[in-house]
């Protein structure tokens, strides 16, 4: 096959792997992004080639509320790990509204929960609240293609001429 200078300049989706984590319970599908299973040192989803660069944690909003709480050291150590990522953030299944409005089964105050999330975006991990799992799907494989993307052009820039 012959590559086009078109095709070097703007990479499509289709032309990244995307890694799920072996260890993740309910994966996305990735589509239009080839996809694998591998194990990631940090997060859920990466890409093939920049799993150094790039980490993507999913949350639902049950999750997360878990880790504001009982699982709240295992999860800040996982966040420990995401800050040495360039490109990462924590992609939640739920709005802020979700987890701002409580009435779930656990005991933690929404201020709790809420100011948790706040603390660790002023450390750096961004929170993307996406509303819904097709949502959250849908802005991790754009974050995803959109880092390999931003890399690769990188990449070819240096190595160009």
């Amino acid at each position: 096959m012959t590559i086009t200078a078109r095709m070097l300049a703007t990479p499509s989706p289709e032309s990244f792997t995307a890694i799920i984590d072996s260890r993740e319970q309910l994966p996305f599908a990735l589509e239009p992004l080839q996809s694998v299973r591998g194990t990631l040192q940090a997060g859920d989803y990466s890409v093939c080639g920049l799993d150094s660069e790039i980490a993507i944690e999913r949350k639902s909003l049950s999750d997360l509320i878990a880790c504001c709480g009982t699982e709240r050291a295992r999860f800040e150590r996982e966040l420990q790990k995401l800050l040495a990522y360039r490109t990462r953030a924590v992609v939640v299944e739920a709005s802020w509204s979700d987890l701002s409005a409580g009435g779930w089964r656990s005991k933690l105050p929404p201020e709790s929960a809420t100011g948790s999330v706040l603390a660790w975006i002023g450390q750096g991990v961004p929170f993307l609240f996406c509303g819904s799992r097709e949502a959250a799907q849908r802005a991790t494989v754009r974050l995803l293609y959109l880092a390999a993307r931003r890399r690769y052009r990188e990449l070819r820039g240096l190595f160009a001429n």
